[in-house]
């Protein structure tokens, strides 16, 4: 398992080929953190994508208008953690949805 940050982090792409299980890589990363690009394994002899899912997350939020149904000035649910609650009314009020 390939593994480039050591502490604990809020989230984690674990992607395993199913021809070198129980072998995986592993993407963590933090919400205030880029989210990490990933190849997508497919069957031979199909190239791997590499997956964007920020890109991806970004697509949907626009195209399904959340950006108008969300409410935030309330606390997501679950709670975060400290430094990302920081992180995140800070980047909330950057933007202009938190005042």
């Amino acid at each position: 398992m390939t593994n480039n940050k050591q502490q604990t982090t809020d989230y984690r792409i674990l992607v395993s080929r199913s021809e070198s299980r129980p072998r995986a890589s592993w993407y963590p990363f933090d919400l205030q953190d880029r989210i990490p690009t990933f190849p997508l394994p497919l069957r031979s002899p199909d190239s791997e994508p590499i997956i964007d899912l920020r890109a991806l997350l970004n697509q949907v939020y626009e195209r399904a208008g959340y950006g108008f149904v969300l409410d935030y000035s309330t606390a997501p649910v679950p709670s975060l953690s400290k430094r990302s609650q920081v992180w995140m009314d800070t980047m909330l009020r950057e933007v202009g949805v938190r005042y």
